[in-house]
C-alpha cells in the first residue's frame, strides 16, 4: 500500500493543499490564500505586526500560524504568552468556520494563558485586552451572537 500524503521538503507528512482564508484545505489546483511557511521565523515584534495585519484583514488562521512560529521559537518565560495568543487566534478561526464549541474552548484557554502575564506583558502585548476580548467573544458565541466577529477586532499590543 502506498502513502499518498503530501510531503514537505524534509520528507515529513505535510498538507500541501491550498487553503481558503479560514485555513480550510481546498482541492489541489484550486487557488488559495498564500500560507505562512512552516519554516518561517519571526521576531516577537515582527510576529505581532504581521499577526495584527492578518487579524485586521480577517485571516485569523494565518495570524495563528505566525503566532505559533513565534511560540515555537520563544524560550522560557514567554512561551506560554505566545501559546495563548496563538490559541486566541485559532479560537477566532473556529468562530469564523462556525465551530462554536471549539471557538469557545480555545478563546477561553488562550485568554487565561495570556491574562497570566498581566498589564506588564513583554513586547507591548496588551495581555489584559486580548484576554478580555477572547472572553467577550466566547460569551457572545455562547449567547448565539456571532454578528461582527469577522474580521476580529482585537488589538494585540498596547498603543
Amino acid at each position: 500500500m502506498s502513502d499518498h500524503r503530501d510531503r514537505g521538503p524534509n520528507g515529513r507528512a505535510q498538507n500541501q493543499r491550498p487553503r481558503d482564508r479560514y485555513g480550510r484545505p481546498l482541492p489541489h489546483g484550486e487557488p488559495g490564500v498564500p500560507r505562512i511557511p512552516d519554516e518561517a521565523v519571526f521576531s516577537p515584534v515582527e510576529g505581532l505586526d504581521e499577526a495584527q495585519r492578518l487579524l485586521d484583514e480577517g485571516y485569523a488562521f494565518h495570524a495563528h500560524e505566525v503566532l505559533e512560529a513565534v511560540w515555537k521559537a520563544a524560550d522560557g518565560a514567554e512561551r506560554e504568552l505566545w501559546r495563548g495568543l496563538a490559541q486566541v487566534a485559532v479560537g477566532l478561526t473556529h468562530a469564523q468556520r462556525g465551530n462554536t464549541t471549539g471557538a469557545v474552548r480555545l478563546l477561553r484557554r488562550g485568554a487565561e494563558r495570556v491574562a497570566e502575564y498581566g498589564p506588564g506583558a513583554p513586547h507591548g502585548v496588551d495581555a489584559m485586552g486580548v484576554a478580555e476580548y477572547g472572553r467577550a467573544v466566547a460569551r457572545r458565541i455562547e449567547a448565539g451572537d456571532t454578528e461582527g466577529i469577522d474580521p476580529p477586532r482585537v488589538r494585540l499590543t498596547r498603543s
